[in-house]
């Protein structure tokens, strides 16, 4: 057991030449048994012979010996090269790359693997620098607006109207709070953590949300029965109300809200008559803490989180969200895989 370990704790240099070497070594055993068992050796028939023979095979297995060595040093020479960069690549240097072999094989394969996983490394980097940013300046936007409330109130005790005092606090507290509450929710995403899924009526769940909302517009609900889906209820229920809450914002008077099949997806469509998004922003909308014009002057407190939540939502149950044509106003369609059993029963 011990040896067994120490050989695996070998370079792999060392391994190919001590096997390469004792594949030599037992082929002149073998050539010297069968001169040995020969019945009139003509020349090997003297112990002169013999020696010369027995050195020779030795001289024959160090020769391999440092042949395979040598050959096993320059064709693993790329690899260490790939390992040396490695270790000198920090966080903060992480623009730097491998060097590539000029020969086409293997090696030079790992070593492109190896710069995609860094520009992947850098890039993910970069993004949560950008939104530890983006999130630090949303964050004292609030707080900065709590302290001069605080601040002026001090200084004019007996000319402040506390109550109204507290109900900005209370605005800015429930801005921060839903603040805290995305950036808890995104970090839940990015970390892959899901809860439990199950096997899901849709229209039922959603019908069952709307109840609960005061909704500010009309509410039209266009369901099919039967629409199942294999998720999460919290994170559907997470997506539902972000989408909701987008729409009440830009609405002029109604929203329409429909789940249907739609081929073997099962959709959740979201309508708002309001003004729109134009076409080449409708991407825009989808990045972390983008606000179009329209929503800064309709809804000053917002983060420009709900909408990018909720298609990460939609993509970890395997679905997406989109921003589709529509005569007036947004359609939000968020499309799911139905369960594979059903979609194959219901053809």
């Amino acid at each position: 057991m011990i040896s067994f370990r120490a050989w695996h704790h070998c370079s792999v240099k060392t391994r190919v030449t001590t096997v390469a070497s004792a594949v030599m070594a037992l082929l002149c055993v073998f050539a010297t048994l069968l001169l040995l068992a020969a019945p009139q050796p003509p020349r090997y028939d003297s112990s002169a012979a013999l020696a010369g023979f027995v050195a020779g095979s030795l001289l024959l297995i160090a020769a391999t010996a440092l042949g395979t060595y040598w050959m096993m040093s320059k064709t693993l020479q790329p690899v260490r090269a790939i390992s040396g960069k490695l270790t000198t690549i920090r966080p903060s240097s992480l623009g730097e790359r491998v060097p590539l072999p000029s020969h086409d094989d293997e090696f030079k394969e790992l070593a492109q693997a190896t710069n995609q996983t860094l520009e992947r490394a850098q890039a993910a980097i970069q993004d949560q620098l950008r939104f530890a940013s983006d999130t630090s300046h949303d964050l004292r936007n609030p707080l900065a607006a709590m302290r001069t409330e605080i601040e002026e109130a001090l200084m004019r005790r007996e000319e402040t109207d506390w109550e109204e005092t507290a109900g900005r606090l209370l605005d800015s507290l429930e801005r921060l709070q839903d603040l805290v509450t995305n950036l808890l929710e995104i970090s839940r995403l990015d970390a892959g953590a899901v809860g439990q899924y199950d096997l899901l009526n849709l229209a039922v769940l959603v019908d069952g949300e709307l109840d609960h909302r005061q909704d500010k517009v009309r509410v039209v609900r266009r369901f099919s029965s039967g629409v199942m889906v294999h998720g999460e209820r919290i994170g559907l229920t997470r997506l539902l109300h972000n989408l909701m809450d987008n729409a009440e914002r830009h609405a002029r008077s109604t929203v329409i809200v429909t789940v249907e099949h739609r081929g073997d997806a099962a959709v959740l469509e979201i309508y708002d008559d309001g003004s729109g998004v134009p076409y080449e922003q409708r991407e825009v909308i989808f990045e972390r803490f983008a606000r179009l014009q329209d929503a800064l002057v309709k809804d000053t407190g917002g983060s420009g989180l709900g909408l990018p939540i909720a298609r990460q939502i939609a993509e970890e149950h395997g679905g997406t969200l989109t921003l589709e044509d529509s005569p007036s106003g947004a359609r939000f369609v968020a499309r799911f895989p139905r369960p594979a059993a059903l979609a194959a029963g219901s053809r």
